[in-house]
């Protein structure tokens, strides 16, 4: 996460670019997760890039139902490995097989990204599918809001011409079918 940290920010900017409330990210300071890299003469928090930077790794992590410990386990791993390679060589230099556990640690968190991903898409492949039999239930055809519907692999193609879902989380698009009758 080595990027140009020439430049401090208030607590407030770094809110509205992180989309995270003031107390979240206090929060993630109490926690020891991001701490403010300066402080103003005034006693101000000031943040740079980099620190922006982890509050998003945070911000991606928490939907995805990562705990504290897990975020602070992924940031330490790639705080040493960026350590390692950054140019100035401020951090100690890394063993071959400490990279390659560090590199290891963060591979698995991406796997455990990626299944977690995949148990979201199931979710919001049933959710579509509960929306639909709703829609379907009171035959209005044009959706709850009047917004745009999707096709959501249950048979029941609600107008945007969008791709089904293969039941229990296929990507969109696939064309795969429920083998489920059709809502009527």
């Amino acid at each position: 996460m080595q990027i140009g940290d020439d430049r401090h920010m208030q607590i407030g900017e770094v809110a509205a670019r992180t989309e995270l409330s003031l107390r979240t990210i206090r929060h993630y300071e109490e926690t020891g997760l991001v701490i403010p890299s300066a402080r103003s003469q005034g006693g101000f928090r000031l943040y740079t890039e980099t620190d922006v930077a982890r509050l998003m790794v945070i911000r991606r992590m928490k939907p995805l139902g990562f705990t504290l410990d897990e975020m602070r386990d992924l940031l330490d791993a790639t705080d040493r490995l960026d350590s390692d390679a950054s140019p100035s060589g401020a951090g100690a230099s890394l063993s071959a097989d400490e990279r390659t556990a560090l590199r290891e640690r963060v591979r698995a968190y991406e796997r455990t990204a990626t299944r977690k991903i995949e148990d979201l898409r199931v979710q919001l492949a049933r959710a579509e599918d509960f929306a639909a039999t709703l829609r379907a239930r009171l035959g209005d055809g044009d959706g709850v809001d009047g917004a745009d519907s999707v096709d959501t692999g249950n048979g029941v193609d609600t107008g945007n011409g969008g791709g089904g879902h293969e039941r229990g989380g296929g990507a969109p698009g696939r064309g795969v079918r429920s083998l489920d009758p059709p809502v009527r």
